[in-house]
């Protein structure tokens, strides 16, 4: 893959995933990069809003309903230089849950796409559609906020990522005792020895030790990395080494703290102008803060 695709979830609502994405997308684009941010929010879209954009002729609707032939002609300009966007679905009842066949045809045109970057916006939760996604993307990143329940939320997230994979890989292995083990690992009270990856792989060892040595190498790609927004203290920067042990022992995932976001009351404030923070307040702390993490996607 030439490009870099950055597919940016949230897992739990309301903690500022699509502001991140769209600031991100401005820094990249002054840095110079050529950026594609498209609104993958299926049924929830808000990018547009969030850069400035009040109308548009065309959206992923027309796409997906084959109206354009391409996502190149669903491409709108959003006023900021090197920065194009594809506007979310909204108008096709039940978006969200597309069919497989839908979706692979999707991906398949994302990954077309010609630009520097590409920002993929998703929705919360974590059906199949959001970490199928995630999953095609060579940088992933998870933003989460300080409180617990956010940060659970991005730990289950991930495990189910990471259980996907899992099952993609036995798959193309045709290794069936091995889909059976993953399976009844998700019911830890009836089978408690299968409580981590680590367990899961062992037991699947003794019976078909090739895959699971593959099934280790594949996951060691699969590095997504944390973003901890609406960070107020000390003490809440350090809430990321919890979540970085938990899924290096339960899941077998490494992940890095890429950067801390700051709570910033300009937030609120770009929004009435209906300007992204990194163009109302460039020097603020929150886009100081993203224009780093932007450094670190580079």
């Amino acid at each position: 893959m030439s490009k870099k695709v950055i597919a940016i979830v949230g897992p739990k609502g309301g903690i500022g995933k699509s502001t991140i994405s769209s600031n991100l997308a401005v820094a990249l684009a002054h840095m110079g990069k050529k950026v594609i941010a498209v609104d993958l929010d299926l049924g929830g879209a808000n990018l547009h809003i969030l850069l400035g954009i009040k109308h548009f002729d065309r959206s992923l609707d027309d796409f997906i309903m084959k109206k354009m032939a391409t996502l190149d002609e669903v491409l709108i300009g959003t006023g900021i230089y090197n920065l194009q966007l594809i506007c979310g679905g909204a108008n096709i009842p039940d978006i969200a849950n597309m069919p497989y066949q839908q979706k692979m045809k999707l991906i398949n045109h994302l990954l077309k796409l010609e630009s520097d970057m590409v920002i993929l916006d998703l929705s919360a939760g974590s059906s199949f559609n959001v970490i199928d996604f995630l999953l095609i993307a060579n940088q992933q990143l998870l933003i989460t906020s300080p409180e617990s329940t956010s940060l659970i939320k991005v730990y289950s997230f991930i495990k189910s990522c990471v259980y996907r994979l899992l099952t993609f890989h036995f798959k193309s292995e045709d290794a069936h005792d091995a889909l059976d083990i993953l399976a009844k690992a998700k019911d830890v009270d009836a089978y408690p020895h299968l409580k981590t990856v680590g367990n899961i792989l062992d037991e699947v060892a003794t019976i078909n030790p090739a895959a699971v040595e593959s099934a280790w190498k594949m996951l060691d790609k699969f590095r997504p990395n944390i973003v901890i927004n609406m960070v107020q203290t000390a003490e809440e920067v350090k809430v990321g080494k919890v979540i970085r042990s938990m899924l290096e022992q339960y899941l077998g995932i490494s992940s890095s703290i890429v950067t801390t976001i700051p709570t910033d009351t300009m937030v609120r404030k770009a929004l009435f102008k209906n300007k992204p923070m990194m163009l109302a307040y460039p020097g603020s702390e929150f886009s100081q803060a993203v224009r780093r993490l932007a450094e670190q996607c580079i």
